[in-house]
């Protein structure tokens, strides 16, 4: 498992935005996928959670309900090989969505535009990659501009394979960065023009975690100037929204035994920083 994942939040229609994204490119497919049982607290046997592939990139999606909507703050930056590529995603992502930058030719790019497809989720497609490939995009702006530099520095420290590979500036700030967290490659931006939305949790980045030590440690660093919520989620000083998750709770979710699985889930529910004994000991009927 990818030890860092976007995590994306769907009202319901976590599964048919999967199945189109993965149906954009060649070599994507969809994995794991669970249901809501008994435990809830969605509707038993309406997808819960599911994992899926793009190119150079794992993510898992959630049905979690209308809490949270998608904003531009996170995106996912689409590097491609030719101006057919461009063209053929930026007509099936279109339908239903809107444009956040037109489809054209700009300074940086022969061809780029942004937009939100129909589910809210933004997506930033660019001609000029040596290959195709998807990479997570956040943006800092509000009252995160001018914090990228730190936020970046700051997430490296706390993740193995992790080191910031590109900052560049311009009189705004930084206007490009590339950096990678626990192996998995990411990119930001920082504005100063004024937007009405940032960061929220319909965007978080998941972290799979191997013992107790690791998910206590992160909690620690990730809240410091932050906040707690419920089931493993926080927001970070930065506002962005993280899950730090033991592997043994995924292992206990998808267990062949539902009492086992619900039990897990009911344990989870009334947890705020994930504790690995008392959820091993909730599935075992303790």
């Amino acid at each position: 498992m990818q030890k860092i994942s976007p995590f994306l939040w769907f009202n319901t229609q976590a599964e048919d935005a999967a199945k189109l994204y993965t149906s954009l490119f060649p070599g994507s497919s969809i994995g794991n996928v669970r249901r809501y049982g008994d435990a809830g607290p969605g509707p038993k046997g309406q997808v819960m959670t599911l994992t899926f592939k793009l190119p150079g990139l794992e993510l898992m999606a959630l049905n979690g309900g209308p809490e949270f909507a998608f904003t531009p703050a996170a995106s996912f930056f689409v590097s491609c090989k030719s101006e057919k590529e461009v063209d053929a995603l930026w007509k099936a992502l279109s339908p239903g969505g809107k444009v956040l930058m037109e489809l054209q030719k700009y300074p940086f790019s022969e061809k780029f535009g942004w937009l939100s497809d129909k589910y809210g989720l933004s997506w930033q497609l660019f001609l000029g990659g040596r290959e195709t490939r998807v990479t997570p995009f956040l943006t800092f702006v509000g009252k995160q501009y001018g914090k990228v530099e730190e936020a970046l520095k700051y997430w490296s420290s706390l993740f193995a394979d992790s080191r910031v590979e590109q900052l560049d500036r311009d009189e705004s700030g930084v206007r490009h960065a590339r950096f990678t967290l626990g192996g998995q490659q990411f990119m930001a931006m920082e504005s100063n023009l004024e937007h009405e939305w940032s960061f929220n949790e319909a965007f978080s980045l998941f972290v799979d975690c191997k013992t107790q030590e690791e998910v206590d440690t992160l909690w620690e660093k990730l809240t410091d100037g932050g906040k707690e919520s419920m089931c493993g989620w926080l927001q970070d000083r930065y506002g962005v929204s993280w899950q730090i998750v033991p592997s043994v709770l995924m292992q206990l979710l998808g267990d062949k035994s539902p009492a086992r699985s619900q039990a897990a889930m009911r344990a989870m529910l009334q947890m705020r920083k994930l504790d690995i004994k008392a959820l091993e000991a909730a599935a075992n009927g303790a």
